[in-house]
C-alpha cells in the first residue's frame, strides 16, 4: 500500500516540524507549507490524500484555502488546526468545506486518529466497508443511490460526500420518524462532542440544499431531539 500523502500547512515552524516528524514516523508522506498561497499551489501540484490546514496563516488563511479547493474538489478531506474555537469560528470552518476541526494545542496521536477516520470514510485506507447490493431510496421525486453517493432527479444529479451520504442513508432508513442527534453522532462520528455536533449541523444544511429540488422533501429539525426526513 502506498503511503498516505498529507498536506500540512502551518506557519509556526517549530510546531510544523514536530507534527511532520510524528506523521512521517507513522508512515505518512508529508508535504509541508508555511502559508496559504503555498498550500493551495502544493495542493494543485501534488493532489494530496488529505489536508491539515492552520486557520491563521499569512497571505491566505485556511478558510480561504478550503473554499478555493472546494470549488473543484468536494471529496478530499480537510482538517483545520486552530486555536479559534468559538462556535462561530467552528461553523465558519465547516461552511468553508472542512470535514473536521482540531483545537490547538492538540496531540499528534489525536491528529493521526482523525486523519485515519476521514481517510477510511473516503476509502483510502484498506479498512473493509460493508456494501449492500442494489440499495436505493426514492425520496419524493429524488432518487438516492448510497453506493454511488448520488442523488438524482430526472436528468439532473448531484454528488454527495461520503459523510452526507451516510447521514442521508440513516434518515432514509428512519423515514417519517425522528432520529436523534445523539444516534447520528454516535453512529457516524463515534461521540456527540460539541465539534462533531457543529459538523452535523453543517452537513444537514448541505443535504437540505441537495434535496430542495423537490419542495415536498424536508429534513425537519425537532428541537432538542433530532431530525425527521419527510415528503
Amino acid at each position: 500500500m502506498n503511503k498516505i500523502r498529507v498536506l500540512l500547512a502551518e506557519d509556526e515552524l517549530a510546531l510544523a516540524h514536530i507534527v511532520r516528524e510524528s506523521l512521517e514516523e507513522s508512515n505518512f508522506e508529508v508535504i509541508l507549507c508555511g502559508n496559504g498561497e503555498q498550500a493551495l499551489q502544493k495542493y494543485q501540484n501534488t493532489k494530496p490524500d488529505i489536508l491539515a490546514l492552520d486557520v491563521m496563516m499569512p497571505k491566505m488563511d485556511g478558510f480561504q484555502v478550503a473554499k478555493k479547493i472546494r470549488e473543484t474538489d468536494k471529496l478530499t478531506p480537510i482538517i483545520f488546526l486552530t486555536a479559534r474555537s468559538q462556535p462561530k469560528d467552528v461553523v465558519a470552518g465547516f461552511e468553508s468545506g472542512a470535514n473536521d476541526y482540531l483545537k490547538k494545542p492538540f496531540s499528534v496521536e489525536e491528529l493521526i486518529v482523525r486523519i485515519k477516520v476521514l481517510l477510511s470514510n473516503n476509502r483510502l485506507l484498506d479498512i473493509p466497508k460493508p456494501k449492500t447490493e442494489n440499495e436505493n431510496y426514492q425520496i419524493g421525486s429524488i432518487h438516492f443511490t448510497p453506493l454511488k453517493n448520488t442523488v438524482q432527479q430526472g436528468i439532473n444529479s448531484w454528488q454527495l460526500t461520503n459523510r452526507e451520504s451516510d447521514i442521508l442513508k440513516l434518515l432514509c432508513k428512519n423515514q417519517h420518524e425522528i432520529i436523534s442527534r445523539k444516534m447520528l453522532l454516535d453512529e457516524l462520528w463515534g461521540d456527540d462532542s460539541f465539534f462533531n455536533a457543529r459538523s452535523l449541523d453543517v452537513f444537514i444544511n448541505k443535504l437540505r440544499g441537495h434535496l430542495k429540488a423537490d419542495p415536498n422533501v424536508q429534513i425537519i429539525t425537532v428541537r432538542t431531539v433530532g431530525y425527521k426526513l419527510v415528503w
